[in-house]
């Protein structure tokens, strides 16, 4: 385990090892596409979002075919191809993001990007830029015997995801998740939406009866209400494509308004 990753246990523990530990606060997860527009800027914007509170930061690995996204998660991989970005190229980032901030980072990635690195070998450089955990959405719970034991064997946690699909599933997926239960809000990619109708409280009440790990929700909040609203029945919330989407408009310039924004975001979740 790196230096930045013992740090982790000081603040956030619950994901940096498989046994969490409960925060004692509501927690903020921002998404952003690593590489969008440029790794620099990339580099930049997680230091800062640190700073201003985040409680942990999934990066997302550019991928041509990223069938869990929405239009602005798209374009976001699209631009950092087109720029360049490459996964060694953000493995060297998130190393030396590393020594700058202590909250747990993620990768949000597809099975395939994984299989053509190399599983070993992707996750052994996931250990060593101290990443916490991977998120891979294409893979189903029945199928984590793909990643499992690779990601326990170099230190890596494996995020759940539950859906409204899943009803049936919950209480078989809430017992063996680690870190965090990731829980979608709505059907469907990422993607801001105005509103929020998807019976996630039943499946957040579903889960907790099978796991003490916190359940946060992602998928379509996009502005602090959502937010306020989405953290009153969860441990935390994920934000994604509305950062993104300031990203893109602000391209190398997005520090200051991504900055401001996950403030508004943070102190909406911290008064749930």
């Amino acid at each position: 385990m790196t230096a930045g990753m013992s740090g982790i246990r000081m603040g956030f523990s619950w994901l940096s090892r498989p046994i969490p530990v409960l925060p004692n606060r509501k927690s903020l997860i921002i998404f952003i596409t690593g590489g969008d527009p440029c790794i620099d800027t990339t580099e930049r914007l997680i230091v800062a979002m640190a700073e201003s509170g985040v409680d942990a930061i999934e990066v997302g690995i550019p991928f041509s075919d990223p069938i869990a996204e929405g239009p602005v998660i798209q374009a976001a991989s699209q631009r950092a191809l087109d720029n360049g970005a490459t996964t060694d190229k953000l493995f060297a980032m998130l190393a030396r993001v590393r020594s700058k901030v202590q909250i747990p980072l993620l990768f949000m990635t597809y099975l395939n990007p994984i299989y053509v690195y190399g599983k070993e070998r992707f996750l052994t450089a996931c250990r060593d830029a101290g990443l916490n955990g991977i998120i891979v959405p294409d893979m189903p719970f029945e199928e984590k015997g793909e990643l499992a034991a690779e990601c326990r064997q170099f230190g890596i946690t494996l995020i759940s995801m539950v859906a409204p699909t899943s009803a049936d599933r919950v209480a078989m997926i809430a017992k063996e998740a680690e870190g965090f239960l990731y829980c979608v809000s709505s059907l469907g990619v990422t993607g801001m939406r105005s509103e929020i109708k998807s019976g996630i409280e039943t499946i957040i009440a579903q889960a907790k009866q099978h796991t003490d790990i916190p359940c946060a929700i992602g998928f379509g909040i996009s502005d602090a209400v959502q937010a306020k609203n989405m953290a009153g029945i969860s441990d935390g919330v994920i934000v994604g494509s509305a950062v993104v989407k300031l990203v893109e408009q602000y391209g190398r310039d997005c520090i200051e308004p991504v900055t401001q924004f996950v403030k508004t975001l943070k102190q909406a979740v911290a008064s749930a």
